[in-house]
């Protein structure tokens, strides 16, 4: 059976979905800042959007699976990588694997202590060391151990921004419910 013939209004309704959307998307400002977290060693975001061939191959190569692809709704963004702590931390591996498997550059090679994916940010006001708890979850399972955190004098957890990579492994072994440490994009 044929397909009823849609009519003029219908032609021009099916040009304007294939033909003038797509323009639409393609003149959108690429984000300036990030609104997510990016694998280790990644471009400025703009740069990043720019030069990422959204490939997939940092994530075919990350050993913790921790490199999703962002299949949301914004268009500049679809099939980029990124990182949510909150499913699965980047951990840092032996390595960083992804940085050399980025055949476009937008992810640089970097030595561990210059990464900078985000930066971790403890509300006190969750963290069950508010009451005297000596819970150290945190500190014990951080990769970089008392570069990125330690306690402060009044036993709360510091972050230090020097040392902190954003990796995440703080917020997903936090044992609170929020999260009491997040990371946050820089």
């Amino acid at each position: 059976m044929d397909k009823p013939d849609p009519g003029r209004r219908g032609f021009f309704r099916e040009f304007l979905k294939r033909v003038v959307d797509p323009a639409a998307y393609a003149e959108q400002p690429l984000p300036q800042q990030r609104t997510r977290l990016r694998p280790p060693g990644a471009l400025p975001e703009r740069a990043f959007l720019d030069t990422c061939q959204r490939c997939g191959q940092c994530g075919e190569v990350c050993p913790a699976e921790a490199i999703k692809t962002y299949q949301g709704p914004e268009e500049a963004l679809r099939d980029t990588p990124y990182i949510d702590p909150a499913d699965q931390p980047c951990v840092a591996c032996d390595g960083l694997l992804c940085m050399s498997a980025c055949p476009s550059g937008a992810l640089m090679p970097l030595p561990l202590e210059q990464i900078r994916i985000g930066l971790a940010r403890v509300d006190q006001s969750v963290c069950v060391r508010r009451h005297d708890n000596d819970c150290r979850v945190c500190l014990d399972n951080c990769p970089l151990g008392e570069q990125a955190l330690r306690l402060d004098d009044e036993g709360k957890v510091q972050v230090l921004a020097d040392g902190c990579i954003g990796c995440g492994v703080c917020q997903w072994t936090c044992p609170t419910s929020p999260k009491a440490i997040v990371v946050e994009p820089l």
